[in-house]
């Protein structure tokens, strides 16, 4: 299921067509802040961004920007800033995770080299931080301050949980770091900019840390789930590369005999596809699915009770309206 500015249309048209503009300003700012004096580096630094991509972040920061003036100075740039940032990270998270493929495409590493990846990622970080730089001081700390999370939550989920800690808690918290801190950061660049309240940036800011968990819980359910390789990976791309995500880590957490054979296919290696295969089919079979379908319903819910807290009007609408995108992403 994809998401544009058209989803809101036949709520607010004014809306719907503002935001398209501010798509259409994004992209052409992503394709203009890539350029690089080095062809090559151009080049790879083009790449993700021209595969396309649901370009959430940018969307949510011109959504939020609506709770302000979304004209202002700075919503495009800022918008800008927050998926040059994901895109930096994807770069990197290619290399850690040794991936082939990204968005439909050959990954940086798999196509170039990992160090190629690793300079272009960190390319996108400097373009972003030169963008930044342009938002104010307040901007620039923003930004900081998110990318130290980035890093963090990234080093959480490489040292694993510490002794005693419940290992679906540290999931939980790894997935804030790496992916809820960056959404928060694009909700708040977007309200700040657009000169909204101080309560509605506050409100919209934890209103998008909210989001961002349950749309990476949303990926965790769709690795299983998908059929047809949605978010540009193929189905049990995690299972495969042995990323525990939710639905895993709660059959692990499990003792019964029953899942003796599922426990066991997921704490081995699941580079064959015979085992993939059972694994995936044994997985949707279980409870741990529809418990982690459940938590990700309880982040909706809490997300649409942070969103009341706006003033009505067609800004609240369309970010509730998120909500059931990131919940309707797992069918």
């Amino acid at each position: 299921m994809g998401l544009s500015a058209g989803a809101f249309e036949a709520a607010d048209p004014t809306l719907a067509q503002s935001v398209k503009n501010g798509l259409e300003e994004v992209e052409a700012r992503l394709r203009e802040v890539v350029v690089s004096a080095h062809p090559m580096l151009t080049l790879t630094a083009s790449h993700l961004a021209e595969a396309g991509g649901k370009r959430f972040r940018p969307l949510l920061a011109l959504l939020a920007a609506q709770l302000g003036d979304p004209e202002a100075p700075g919503v495009v740039d800022a918008a800008a800033v927050v998926e040059l940032t994901h895109l930096a990270s994807l770069y990197h998270d290619d290399v850690m995770d040794e991936a082939d493929v990204r968005r439909g495409a050959p990954s940086a590493n798999a196509r170039w080299s990992n160090t190629v990846a690793i300079l272009t990622g960190d390319y996108l970080f400097a373009r972003a931080s030169d963008l930044t730089a342009g938002l104010g001081t307040e901007a620039t700390h923003l930004q900081s301050r998110t990318f130290a999370r980035l890093v963090e939550g990234q080093i959480a989920e490489t040292a694993g949980p510490a002794d005693g800690q419940d290992p679906v808690e540290h999931h939980l918290q790894v997935l804030s770091g790496k992916t809820g801190a960056l959404i928060a950061t694009s909700a708040r660049l977007g309200a700040l900019m657009a000169g909204a309240s101080a309560a509605d940036v506050e409100t919209v800011t934890r209103f998008g840390e909210v989001i961002g968990l349950a749309f990476q819980l949303s990926d965790d359910l769709i690795d299983v789930l998908s059929e047809t390789g949605e978010s540009g990976k193929t189905p049990g791309t995690d299972l495969r590369e042995g990323i525990r995500t939710l639905p895993v880590l709660l059959v692990l957490s499990g003792h019964g005999a029953q899942d003796a054979r599922l426990r066991s296919l997921l704490e081995g290696d699941l580079g064959d596809d015979a085992r993939l295969a059972e694994a995936l089919g044994l997985l949707r079979a279980h409870p741990a699915m529809q418990q982690a379908a459940d938590r990700l319903s309880q982040c909706v819910d809490e997300a649409r009770e942070i969103v009341a807290d706006l003033p009505p009007g067609p800004a609240r609408d369309a970010l509730a309206s998120l909500t059931d995108f990131v919940l309707a992403r797992t069918g």
